[in-house]
């Protein structure tokens, strides 16, 4: 059964590691492999391990530890199949736990293997250090790990579990343990039962620490673990390589199968970008709607077809042009003279005058009827309220307050709201009115110029001043198509090249803002945008909602599976 479905559940999201864990909770509890009657049990092997570890101590090769207490029934969390016996870790192996501080690293002499070198199953050289020769000897007084044991992380990261392949000498860090096993023939099956999940729960629910969780030597000894026949063990080990290859396999297989299904995307609506007019675009459309199902299945494809449409609406490609409409240069103009106005009754200030647009600045060509402005000429923009002033206030308000978190691409998140202390005749000032745009100074990369429309969420709101306020000069002005230009590519470009930019962080000014390049359409067209848009970008969504949907199901179908195989 977990042959005939392992393609089924790895199409599953994360259904490859699903397939993983199985695997080896398979393994553990003895049902990967069938039994044969004809093994030598495991209770021989045991008696082998008990000789062979009297015969260290004779030699004076290991110490004598305290006797380990016998199993109680409680401790033992599943049934065993005929001839697997239940044992306590310490008895398997001779536990070699390198305390104190690890000597002072050189350049180079003896590799010394840390527990970022251990990962789950194998050991990886990289990042390579060392300690001085002279060193060598004195610190690893304890015992010198052999090919075949195994190495095991106490903390950070907790767990991880690896054959030890490397046969040049080595030294071990703080937080590794080698497991010197009595037989080494058993170092294939214990290593994929320790790294099984039921293992790892184990190891996590045994741990103890605050600041980092960790396990001691002695509480790690005396966790049961099932021991199979020795050459059952052999076949689990094989069975489970084999079968972790085939996941090596379906991930290869994924992978390779997202990079030709991205490199289709990519192909695919770059025909749609490539479109100069609205006729090219249907025509190129129409080839793209035939692949709808085998382009669509994949959340980042989505993704890239809205990013897509709102490329092509920003540049006047997604409705076609009416030669009937009232052209953008008589909507700014109108602009103009309200601005005018507004500034002959001292409701707003003069501000510096823009610099004309270059060639250069353009990132497209416009269609006819439309004209390129700056931002700050269609547009009042104003900073927030600067948090902590000590500035005495006369008539303090505490009133909610938009912060950069709250202000997502498209919408805003009033989950988490917090409050300020402003005077009441600020309120003019940082309140916010019904279409104000809310845009983002900066923060992580994805937030900056990061726009959002307020629509009176709130009943008194004002926003911070890392949050600026574009409000429209006009009546005739629509926020709807200045969000969809901010959040499109063509401005996040704008804003990523114009940002100052710190570690892992990016910001822009206001003057940065008033200085975009803004492309005005015929106000009829930018409703007919708006509408579209609209309507595609709820398609979009509906598309999300059907793949989640979807694989939601396929999650499902996956762990039924899984249950059933275990």
């Amino acid at each position: 059964m977990l042959l005939s479905n392992m393609e089924l559940i790895a199409t599953a999201p994360g259904g490859v590691a699903k397939l993983r864990e199985l695997i080896l909770t398979l393994a553990v509890q003895g049902k990967l492999v069938p039994q044969d009657p004809a093994d030598e049990p495991a209770s021989v092997l045991l008696q082998k391990i008990r000789a062979e570890k009297d015969r260290l101590i004779a030699e004076g090769k290991i110490k004598r530890d305290k006797p380990l207490a016998e199993i109680a029934e409680e401790e033992k969390p599943f049934g065993l199949p005929q001839g697997w016996e239940w044992v306590r870790l310490g008895q398997l192996a001779n536990f070699i736990d390198y305390r104190g501080k690890t000597p002072t690293k050189t350049e180079s002499g003896i590799p010394l293997i840390t527990a970022k070198n251990v990962r789950q199953g194998f050991i990886n050289r990289l990042p390579r250090e060392f300690i001085a020769e002279a060193a060598y000897a004195g610190w690893m007084t304890r015992g010198f790990p052999k090919v075949g044991d195994l190495l095991f992380t106490t903390e950070a990261p907790l767990g991880n579990v690896a054959a030890i392949d490397i046969e040049e000498r080595f030294a071990l860090a703080q937080r590794v343990i080698c497991f010197g096993l009595y037989e080494p023939q058993m170092s294939g099956a214990l290593s994929t039962f320790l790294r099984s999940p039921w293992m790892q729960g184990v190891f996590s629910d045994q741990a103890t620490g605050v600041t980092a969780q960790g396990i001691k030597s002695a509480r790690l000894q005396l966790i049961p673990i099932p021991v199979p026949p020795l050459a059952e063990q052999s076949r689990i080990a094989n069975r489970v390589e084999a079968l972790m290859r085939l996941c090596d396999a379906l991930e290869a297989k994924d992978r390779l199968e997202a990079a030709q299904h991205a490199q289709l995307v990519s192909t695919l609506l770059g025909t749609l970008t490539a479109s100069t007019t609205p006729e090219e675009l249907a025509a190129h459309w129409q080839r793209v709607a035939q692949h709808f199902d085998l382009l669509l299945d994949r959340p980042e494809a989505i993704d890239a077809l809205e990013q897509t449409l709102l490329q092509l609406a920003v540049r006047g490609l997604l409705v076609p042009q009416d030669p009937t409409d009232e052209p953008a240069s008589a909507l700014l103009q109108k602009i103009r003279a309200e601005k005018d106005r507004l500034i002959a009754e001292g409701k707003i200030k003069r501000d510096k005058p823009l610099p004309p647009i270059t060639d250069e600045e353009k990132p497209f060509e416009l269609p006819v009827g439309w004209e390129w402005v700056r931002f700050g000429d269609v547009v009042s923009v104003s900073s927030g309220v600067t948090l902590g002033r000590k500035t005495p206030l006369t008539k303090p308000v505490s009133l909610p307050y938009l912060r950069v978190a709250n202000v997502q691409r498209w919408r805003l998140d009033l989950t988490s709201m917090k409050e300020v202390v402003v005077d009441q005749t600020e309120l003019p000032r940082y309140q916010l009115q019904k279409g104000d745009l809310l845009i983002t100074e900066g923060g992580d990369w994805d937030k900056v110029g990061r726009t959002a429309i307020w629509r009176d969420e709130i009943t008194t709101c004002l926003h911070q001043n890392h949050v600026f306020k574009a409000r429209g000069i006009t009546s005739d002005w629509n926020a709807v198509w200045a969000e969809l230009f901010l959040n499109s590519a063509v401005a996040r470009s704008y804003f990523a090249s114009s940002a100052k930019q710190t570690t892992n962080l990016a910001s822009i000014n206001m003057t940065q803002l008033k200085d975009c390049a803004f492309p005005v359409p015929p106000l009829a067209e930018q409703s007919r945008i708006v509408t579209r848009v609209t309507a595609l970008r709820r398609l979009c969504a509906n598309l999300r909602q059907r793949l989640a949907e979807r694989q939601s199901v396929q999650a499902r179908l996956a762990e039924a599976l899984v249950q059933e195989v275990a």
